[in-house]
C-alpha cells in the first residue's frame, strides 16, 4: 500500500487553483463548471480539489474542515519571502510571516482560499 492522492474540499475550484498556481504549481485550464481537479505532482503523488456541493451529492455530511495541506520545501530563505509575499499581494491570508525558527529553517504559513494551511520552509 502507498499514499497515491491527497485531496482537499473547497468552495470555489477555480479560486483555489489561482492559489496553488501562485504557489508555483502547473495545473491546466479547466472548464468553469468542474467539479473534480487532480494533478500529478513531480514526486507522483496525485493532489485533487473537490468542490463542496459534488462531495455533498453522495456524503451530505462533508464540509470543509480547514487542516494543514503540508509543509513545502523552497530552494533558499529568500524564496520562502518570496512566495509569501506573492500570495499576500494576491489577497491571501498570511498565518505567520516568514521567521527563522529555532529549528534552522526559514518559515512561513499562509491560508488557502478555503483557510487549509500552506506551510513554507527552507534550510536556513
Amino acid at each position: 500500500m502507498k499514499l497515491d492522492l491527497i485531496s482537499i474540499i473547497v468552495t470555489d475550484i477555480h479560486r483555489s487553483l489561482e492559489f496553488y498556481r501562485l504557489l508555483g504549481w502547473e495545473i491546466p485550464e479547466v472548464p468553469t463548471d468542474e467539479k473534480h481537479v487532480e494533478i500529478t505532482l513531480e514526486n507522483g503523488l496525485r493532489f485533487a480539489w473537490d468542490k463542496l456541493e459534488m462531495m455533498q451529492s453522495f456524503d451530505p455530511s462533508a464540509s470543509i474542515q480547514p487542516h494543514g495541506v503540508g509543509a513545502f520545501l523552497c530552494s533558499s530563505p529568500a524564496e520562502v519571502d518570496a512566495i509569501h509575499d506573492r500570495l499576500v499581494a494576491a489577497g491571501y491570508h498570511s498565518h505567520k510571516a516568514p521567521w527563522d525558527a529555532f529549528w534552522g529553517q526559514r518559515y512561513a504559513m499562509i491560508h488557502d482560499p478555503d483557510g487549509h494551511s500552506i506551510d513554507l520552509f527552507a534550510q536556513l
